[in-house]
């Protein structure tokens, strides 16, 4: 008989005290840090490293490393409230809050021995370093079986050669856990995961996008041109570099739908307050029944999203599978992301597509969410595939 699927499993509640207390810390840091820049980064397209840094000194950089290894200990509630927070002021800052957390830094705790976790973890963990994560290609997207980076083996080292796109702090990481081909295209058990740090020959950042939205999150390029990797910087086992990227996926999930949750809140503040400031017709405009009615359908998918989202974090805190439904808390959150961002500038009117006030920012950057760490159509076959087992 199969194991029961997370869908069948009851969850708590009763959110852990200190939750408040962390969501709290990080709306204060983002209103005092964040807030006061956030156009100008993303007009500039600005990856602010010395924010990093400070967050790392809050914790905010290693929310669920060990503190043995200088993270917070914290779990996954804490870590959704601190990406919500975050990107409800800024979705770029809480885009790359989430995939140096959940990507690199998760990548090493999960998979990493004893060695490798004291030499790199407490240096992420504490924003000392930025870390990226090395998936997607030019022509193998959600097709990552098939990838061309390559690496292959010489004497005890390992040489790394192609192009991997769209990752986040290509550049300016100090670190990165790059997924390379160690066997044949297409083959599950055929790649490997290596750690790679800023420095090594051959190791250089390419081409930077210029995107429609989370523009203060840096994207680029990072090309391997005979780089030379060591024995001591291959996490898990040779060929298991796939396998290991799904399971971070499935928690990458949950960051994804934090971050949708967040972008979806501020939005929706910020229509619900225009739209009782704004009148016409002799009357604020929440009065009549075409804006409340879209405030009302806003507020319904905030509250679906996030209980979504706080079932994935108890399945995930308490050690349980939790590929279907963070696929849904994914899927859902990041579309009803789009839906509620689109709305706010609807409410705003002419307003809402200007760069002076909130909700077009939040329109450009809610769209990322239904692309990054596997589109919708990938959760949609993600879902089906658990519940049709």
């Amino acid at each position: 008989m199969n194991a029961p699927s997370a869908l069948a499993t009851s969850v708590d509640f009763s959110v852990p005290e200190n939750v408040t207390m962390i969501r709290q810390m990080a709306r204060d840091f983002a209103e005092k840090h964040i807030r006061p820049n956030i156009m100008e980064w993303d007009e500039a397209q600005h990856f602010p490293v010395d924010l990093f840094h400070l967050l790392g000194e809050q914790g905010m950089m290693g929310v669920l490393v060990p503190t043995e290894y200088g993270g917070a200990g914290l779990g996954y509630y804490e870590y959704v409230a601190v990406i919500d927070e975050i990107s409800q002021v800024c979705g770029s800052i809480g885009l790359s809050v989430a995939a140096h957390n959940s990507l690199c830094t998760g990548h090493i705790l999960q998979f990493g021995n004893a060695e490798q976790k004291q030499r790199w973890l407490p240096k992420l963990a504490t924003g000392q370093w930025i870390g990226a994560w090395g998936l997607t290609e030019p022509g193998t997207g959600s097709d990552a079986m098939n990838m061309k980076v390559v690496a292959r083996q010489e004497g005890t080292d390992w040489v790394l050669n192609g192009t991997k796109c769209w990752i986040t702090h290509g550049k300016s990481s100090n670190v990165a856990v790059v997924i390379a081909r160690t066997g044949e295209p297409g083959d599950s058990h055929g790649m490997t995961a290596f750690v790679v740090e800023r420095g090594t020959a051959g190791f250089t950042a390419g081409k930077k996008e210029n995107k429609l939205g989370m523009r203060a999150s840096e994207t680029t390029e990072m090309i391997f041109s005979d780089c030379r990797i060591p024995q001591e910087n291959v996490l898990g086992k040779i060929g298991d570099g796939f396998i290991q990227a799904m399971k971070i996926l499935d928690g990458g999930r949950i960051s994804i739908a934090a971050l949708s949750l967040g972008i979806a809140r501020g939005a929706y503040k910020a229509a619900v307050k225009y739209a009782k400031e704004r009148e016409q017709f002799g009357k604020p405009i929440a009065q009549f029944q075409g804006i409340a009615f879209k405030l009302a359908d806003m507020a319904t998918e905030i509250e679906a999203s996030e209980l979504l989202i706080n079932k994935a974090s108890d399945l995930k805190n308490r050690g349980q599978k939790v590929t279907d439904i963070s696929a849904m808390a994914k899927y859902y959150a990041s579309e009803a992301c789009v839906r509620i961002s689109t709305d706010a500038v609807q409410v705003f009117g002419g307003y809402g597509y200007t760069k002076d006030f909130p909700v077009e920012k939040f329109y450009r950057d809610s769209k990322l969410c239904t692309i990054g760490e596997g589109t919708s159509e990938i959760q949609k076959l993600v879902i089906a595939r658990e519940i049709l087992r």
